[in-house]
């Protein structure tokens, strides 16, 4: 078995909807609707299971849903340390897929807001290696003070810290500056190219290493079908190419590789085996519908 992590993000149940067409206003279309289990931080947490990995998930659903949460991740080889909140229910994703795979998602974060210090103990870095954390979890005021909180106690115990930005559109919003400001320092970051590019307001991968580098011990750059790429400070350091595969569905792709990487990592291997397990984490997950293996 190897060394602990700990994933702290959101829980969501992911309605994925698939249409024939392009959406009429005003009228029907016909599609596929499936709901699959979701979540950035969910998504890790049961990709790190299925990669043989020992995770510690923590997170806030709706209070009913407790126990059915709890069971899942059990059964996903997760251990879960979910909050119950009894005023708003467990997150609700919408993801609309287009004919090419692509996603765009309507988002009801729901319990996931109310995540708070008393969720997120010291005591949950007990026995721990690296907390991995979705940028979603600094979003909003509450779920940040506690999660820096956390990571304040983890770097004063020497716990690795890895990042995930998450979105874009969050990004967008708050501004690059004041969310590196939030996260602070950390020995990972794993950021898709267009988080990347936000985030440095560079477009060459390279130049994004160097720059993120000078923040982020390692900097990984999810290239989706190009691949990734590691470096630091000092630039591309690897860079591996991605299988060609049929893409169904990238939803959670990003989450898949942060797990493959980092349960490779756990397992002591070394950066360029790590990156491989990535790639194949993310290219296991666009074949399948949903963000979380079937």
């Amino acid at each position: 078995m190897s060394a602990r992590v700990l994933v702290i993000g959101d829980v969501m149940t992911d309605i994925i909807v698939r249409p024939e067409g392009p959406i009429v206003p005003g009228s029907d279309r016909r599609a596929e609707i499936r709901n699959r289990p979701g979540g950035s931080g969910a998504n890790q947490a049961v990709w790190l299971g299925a990669a043989g990995a020992d995770v510690l998930f923590a997170a806030r659903v709706g209070a009913a849903d407790r126990p059915m949460y709890e069971n899942y991740f059990r059964g996903q080889g997760v251990v879960p340390a979910l909050a119950g909140d009894r005023d708003l229910p467990s997150g609700v994703l919408v993801t609309i897929l287009d004919p090419s795979g692509e996603r765009s998602f309507l988002t009801d974060r729901g319990a996931n807001l109310n995540l708070g210090p008393d969720d997120l103990p010291e005591s949950l870095l007990e026995g721990v290696q690296l907390v991995l954390v979705s940028g979603y979890s600094f979003f909003a005021p509450g779920p940040r003070m506690a999660v820096q909180r956390l990571l304040q106690a983890a770097r004063k115990e020497k716990v690795a810290i890895a990042i995930d930005p998450a979105s874009t559109g969050f990004l967008e919003e708050v501004g690059p500056a004041v969310f590196l400001g939030w996260v602070g320092a950390g020995e990972w970051l794993f950021a898709n190219e267009s988080e990347a590019e936000l985030l440095t307001g560079e477009a060459d991968f390279d130049a994004q290493l160097r720059v993120l580098g000078q923040q982020f011990s390692h900097v990984v750059i999810k290239r989706g079908r190009f691949g990734a790429a590691l470096g630091n400070r000092d630039g591309v350091r690897l860079n591996q190419p991605a299988p060609i595969v049929e893409v169904l569905d990238t939803t959670g792709a990003g989450d898949a590789f942060a797990a493959g990487f980092v349960a490779a990592l756990l397992r002591g291997e070394s950066h360029q085996t790590c990156l491989a397990a990535g790639i194949a984490g993310g290219a296991k997950a666009v074949q399948a519908v949903g963000g979380q293996p079937i």
